[in-house]
């Protein structure tokens, strides 16, 4: 079958094999696309939801991309789709940090229209587990009230922030971190060295988009600079206050507070003594919170002060580790 012209290898498995239950009419109406970060997942979803609305299909059922359902959905004003996620504040300044029920019932009066075209109706909903609790309660009424032709597909890495009650009316797409010589084949297919691909693809875990993300956006010198800066904490060279004034300046706190944690994840994979892992593993928790403090109203330099100076007055033992980190 053919799926999006640049899928990657685990992008098209899962494609091919939802294309293939669309077509048979055994792809429930309501699907849960899951799955770590960045393996495009949504790319997947939009791509069979274009299968869904192109009106003269070639071989194998794949969308024609000329037709006028296939011409809509390239501008992104097709009628009967529709692509929900953040939407801006009241002022406009930025963008809201969650799914609200104004948009849950705006897709609930949407999906009990007629379809314009005569055909599917097809909602994406990215990131699914920012729903705030009226958006949840609103979603499952109308997971619970399925119609033909009516498709709904949930978008996330982090299912479990789903209520159990979402996640039993909907069927699973799973996916999953590749074999390392396809992910690694991919990264060199992006344009990167061998060397700079499996230095990310190891700091990435075996992520290969992930890998490819932060080897495009600097974030695999940023890892380099955070690994600096909490050996140099543990040494007594650098101020909690100080690098958290710095990790803070920026728009890539997350990015950083994700790359402490891992870190802290690593050492700890690489040690023998019991109270250092469990101290390890209390400050990958802590700094996992940080992070998703940093979605909140809080001093988001205070909040990461306070974590670098548990860093900070740890023992120090493993300071000369986190150095090569």
């Amino acid at each position: 079958m053919s799926g999006g012209p640049d899928f990657a290898p685990w992008q098209q498995r899962v494609h091919d094999h939802a294309a293939a239950a669309l077509d048979a009419g055994r792809l429930g109406h309501a699907q849960l696309f899951c799955g770590p970060a960045r393996l495009g997942k949504h790319a997947v979803a939009l791509q069979l939801a274009r299968r869904l609305m192109c009106t003269r299909p070639v071989a194998g059922g794949a969308p024609c991309g000329r037709c006028r359902g296939c011409e809509l959905m390239a501008a992104g004003s097709h009628p009967d789709f529709m692509d929900i996620s953040f939407v801006p504040t009241k002022d406009g300044t930025k963008l809201r940090t969650e799914i609200i029920i104004d948009q849950i019932r705006t897709l609930s009066e949407q999906l009990g229209l007629t379809p314009q075209f005569g055909g599917a109706q097809v909602a994406i909903i990215d990131p699914a587990d920012a729903f705030n609790h009226a958006a949840s309660n609103a979603l499952l009424k109308t997971l619970e009230e399925p119609v033909p032709g009516r498709y709904l597909w949930l978008v996330t890495a982090r299912p479990e922030r789903l209520s159990a009650t979402i996640r039993s009316r909907c069927q699973r797409l799973e996916f999953r971190l590749p074999p390392r010589e396809e992910a690694q084949a991919w990264l060199q297919a992006q344009g990167h060295a061998r060397k700079a691909a499996d230095e990310a693809l190891d700091a990435a875990r075996g992520h290969p988009g992930l890998a490819d993300a932060w080897l495009r956006d600097g974030g695999i010198a940023l890892r380099r600079e955070v690994a600096t800066d909490l050996a140099k904490l543990a040494r007594g060279e650098l101020g909690a206050v100080e690098a958290a004034q710095r990790w803070t300046s920026g728009d890539d706190a997350a990015m950083r507070l994700g790359h402490a944690a891992d870190l802290a994840l690593a050492e700890a994979a690489n040690l023998t003594t019991p109270a250092r892992i469990r101290k390890l593993a209390a400050w990958f928790d802590a700094a996992n919170r940080t992070r998703e403090l940093l979605r909140t109203t809080v001093r988001a330099d205070l909040a990461v002060a306070e974590l670098l100076l548990a860093w900070r007055d740890d023992d120090g033992t493993h300071a000369g580790q986190r150095g090569r980190a």
